[in-house]
């Protein structure tokens, strides 16, 4: 028996970095030629009715950019930790300093060998994990990368992840000096005995003295609170909510706590012994929060996210309405527009992958018009400005008062989204039950 293996050159497409053959951006005729020539040679081959057990289409399948000067966001997965939180679900872990420089090494050969160059970048966003356990060498050497790969904009948002604790004053201005801009804090709480907790390793006077160098360093701070965590009260939170403000941070991103399978809180929950405050407590905590922020002086823009001073996340504001982004590092997502990708997970499998040439990225999805249609409206749908109907007639060619007549209206009629002109818009009370609504918007 025979294995065929059919190998496409368009190199418009974004693969995997051991994809090298054939180097070639074309035209959509020559790419039409090719796809002709290669039916002929199949014709033409003596060989006919042998078994074939399997087929294979090789090369540039994963990521196609049809347009070179379209804006790219890019996301660098720093996998690693000083210590891994009770409640954390994300892909990360705590790593020895060997392996964290061959993973340095391995991320800067995926940028490298990334066939699309001098695209467009407005945003870069280094997340993890915690990023700022790499030494400032391995992140400087990061983004040297990126910048030399991509146009990195003059005036780019270029955001790194850090917990108090990991950064100091000096840590702090070296990162300006390599060109971060934009800080986000994992604070969580200003509360020592739900710091212990969660399983953080600083407690709130390290907090504060983090958000306090930062913010006298840099000129755009964020940080994360949590509500609805184990024998947290409503005073907690109102604390905590308070103490932000004070400090006067630019943004605030606000989380419910999720017990997520493979954590600490996980096992917990399974044996009883997990004291969670009820689902009324929860929703007090939730509408405290949403009242008090805009009369502190900051806005709404999205579900969990306030900013003051115009201070909205770019990057994440990317991902809401639909921006293609490049994912570099294990478990990392790339988003082309028509096709999703994910690279493997694993940190160890990842960094060997990477040595020997190998392919690390997987097709995750092949984002259908419907499938397109449902993320244009439960993303948008998350910020407050919500849903532009011409953006949407003009994105797909229909009207979406004609493709979600039915849910428009029974959501108008709950009283949980609202129109204002071409604009389609969760209410203060489709807010708080935003799921609901956006499972709505799911055509299937």
């Amino acid at each position: 028996m025979l294995k065929f293996i059919f190998h496409s050159a368009r190199r418009n497409v974004i693969t995997a970095p051991s994809i090298q053959k054939l180097p070639k951006v074309a035209p959509a005729d020559l790419r039409e030629s090719y796809v002709d020539a290669i039916v002929s040679e199949i014709k033409t081959n003596p060989c006919s009715l042998i078994p074939v057990p399997s087929i294979y289409f090789g090369g540039g399948i994963f990521f196609e950019v049809k347009n070179l000067s379209e804006k790219i966001s890019v996301y660098i997965h720093i996998p690693f930790c000083a210590a891994k939180c009770n409640y954390c679900a994300f892909n990360s872990k705590v790593a020895p300093a060997d392996l964290r420089e061959s993973y340095v090494d391995a991320i800067i050969t995926e940028i490298k060998t990334n066939p699309c160059s001098l695209l467009p970048v407005p945003s870069i966003y280094f997340g993890g994990g915690t990023p700022t356990v790499l030494t400032l060498n391995q992140l400087g050497k990061i983004f040297n990368a990126v910048r030399n790969k991509f146009h990195v904009y003059e005036n780019a948002e270029i955001t790194i992840e850090a917990n108090p604790g990991t950064v100091d004053k000096n840590f702090l201005r070296e990162l300006r000096t390599i060109g971060f801009n934009r800080i986000s804090l994992g604070v969580q709480s200003f509360n020592d005995a739900l710091l212990k907790i969660l399983g953080r390793i600083h407690n709130s006077k390290t907090a504060i003295s983090t958000v306090t160098n930062t913010r006298n360093i840099f000129d755009n701070v964020s940080i994360d609170l949590m509500y609805s965590l184990p024998n947290q009260t409503l005073d907690d939170v109102k604390f905590d909510v308070q103490r932000a403000a004070d400090l006067n941070v630019n943004h605030i991103s606000i989380y419910g706590l999720e017990v997520e399978e493979g954590t600490k809180f996980f096992q917990l929950h399974e044996e009883g012994r997990l004291n969670l405050p009820d689902e009324n407590i929860c929703g007090d905590m939730y509408d405290y929060i949403t009242e008090i922020l805009p009369r502190l002086g900051y806005e709404r823009y999205e579900v969990s996210n306030f900013a003051k001073d115009g201070k909205k996340s770019r990057h994440n504001i990317g991902y809401w309405t639909g921006r293609k982004y490049f994912g570099f590092g294990a478990g990392a997502h790339s988003y082309s527009g028509e096709l999703r990708t994910s690279n493997i997970a694993d940190v160890e499998s990842y960094v060997k992958k990477i040595r020997a040439g190998s392919d690390v990225s997987q097709l995750e999805e092949v984002v259908t018009k419907q499938a397109a249609m449902e993320e244009f409206c439960f993303l948008g749908l998350r910020m407050t400005e919500g849903i532009d109907a011409q953006i949407f007639l003009k994105k797909f060619g229909e009207n979406i008062f004609d493709v979600y007549k039915n849910v428009i209206e029974k959501n108008l009629r709950l009283g949980l989204i609202d129109i204002s002109g071409d604009k389609i818009f969760l209410t203060a009370r489709g807010m708080k039950v935003g799921n609901v609504v956006f499972s709505d918007f799911l055509l299937s």
